[in-house]
């Protein structure tokens, strides 16, 4: 793979979970979905807002969800 090239940010994800995998030595992970849920959502709301120019309007269009919605995740990850 070239180096000036980013691999897709799936294999990124796949990659960080496979080492938080390794890094549980064998435990079980417990809520895992919600974890990396938490950790996604709200660096990509911050990137978002900050494309939008801080438009919620604009930012929900971007994310593809009700700006009602975008609201609720904003505050509830303490961005609003």
């Amino acid at each position: 793979m070239n180096k000036n090239i980013r691999p897709p940010f799936s294999i990124c994800v796949k990659r960080s979970l496979e080492q938080y995998m390794k890094d549980l030595n064998g435990t079980a992970p417990s809520d895992l979905y919600s974890i990396v849920l938490a950790q996604v959502e709200k660096p990509m709301l911050e990137i978002v807002m900050q494309r939008a120019d801080n438009n919620q309007s604009r930012a929900a269009e971007m994310l593809g969800i009700n700006r009602n919605t975008l609201r609720k995740k904003l505050r509830d990850h303490g961005l609003f």
